[in-house]
C-alpha cells in the first residue's frame, strides 16, 4: 500500500470545506479533516505575514497526489497554495485498505 496524508491549508472555513468536499466527490481522496482555525506566521512578498487559515488533512494514495495538487491549484484563492503529501508507513492495514479502496 502506497497512503499518503496531503495536507492543506485555505483561507477560510469555507474554502477548506469546498476543497475537501471536491477531493472527495471526484474520489481523489479517501477522507478529508477539517481541522479548524490555525495562526500561520509566514514569508510572503517580503514580509513577515501573520494570518489565520484553516488545515485540512486529506487520505489517499501516491499515485494520485499529482491530481490532488492540480485539482486544489485550480480550486484555491492562493497564488501558491501548501499542499504537502506525506507517506503513510504504518496505521490499521484495513483503514489504509479502504483508502485505498474508496480512491480506485
Amino acid at each position: 500500500m502506497d497512503c499518503q496524508l496531503i495536507y492543506i491549508t485555505a483561507s477560510s472555513a469555507e474554502e477548506a470545506r469546498k476543497i475537501a468536499r471536491a477531493l472527495v466527490e471526484e474520489r481523489l481522496a479517501a477522507c478529508a479533516n477539517l481541522l479548524g482555525d490555525i495562526g500561520s506566521i509566514y514569508w510572503w512578498e517580503g514580509a513577515v505575514q501573520e494570518d489565520t487559515e484553516f488545515a485540512l488533512i486529506v487520505k489517499s494514495t501516491a499515485e494520485l497526489v499529482p491530481s490532488i495538487v492540480e485539482r486544489v491549484r485550480v480550486l484555491h484563492s492562493y497564488d501558491c497554495p501548501c499542499v504537502v503529501a506525506m507517506p503513510i508507513t504504518a496505521g490499521n492495514s484495513a483503514f489504509l485498505e479502504w483508502i485505498e479502496a474508496e480512491t480506485n
